[in-house]
């Protein structure tokens, strides 16, 4: 997969376990781990939403273009464009490392940013992974986009928390 794009595609729900950790799902960790030459996620609060974004290293080697993009889009419109600040929002992301069956602690810091507290809900978008409260999603109730996040979110915690009712 060397020198092909990653894109991340699929969900998953974790409820926080022992140790304080959270499960990286095995559709996403798969991806993570390709991305990133070995098993780091890389976590950062998404600037629009109430929730997390995660991905491999590999996104970071597209943070340059990425602004480049941004200012000459700002540039052709006549907006200004403040690249340090946008630099200082995409570079802001922790290292988090995940054990074989995907464990990992997530920092506290980015839990509160993202009012996490118990459950986690992974959905793959492309370039990355959103990472969120449930009930933060659930907020989103009203935009038709979501509507299908939403759902599988909700039945992804329905059936953890019966199984975790059971052990």
């Amino acid at each position: 997969m060397a020198g092909q794009p990653i894109f991340y595609s699929g969900q998953g729900f974790s409820l926080l376990r022992d140790k304080n950790r959270f499960v990286l799902p095995s559709a996403l960790r798969t991806t993570v781990r390709e991305s990133s030459g070995k098993d780091v996620l890389c976590l950062a609060k998404f600037p629009e939403w109430k929730c997390l974004v995660g991905f491999g290293l590999s996104r970071v080697a597209e943070f340059e273009d990425e602004l480049d993009r941004e200012q000459a889009r700002a540039d052709a419109a006549g907006r200004p464009f403040n690249r340090v600040k946008k630099a200082m929002a995409l570079y802001t992301f922790q290292q988090v490392p995940f054990d074989g069956s995907g464990r990992f602690v997530l920092p506290e810091g980015l839990a509160r940013l993202a009012n996490i507290g118990d459950q986690l809900y992974f959905q793959g978008v492309g370039q990355f992974i959103t990472i969120w409260n449930p009930e933060e999603l659930y907020k989103m109730g009203d935009d038709p986009e979501l509507e299908g996040a939403i759902e599988i979110c909700r039945s992804a915690a329905e059936a953890e928390l019966a199984k975790a009712k059971k052990k």
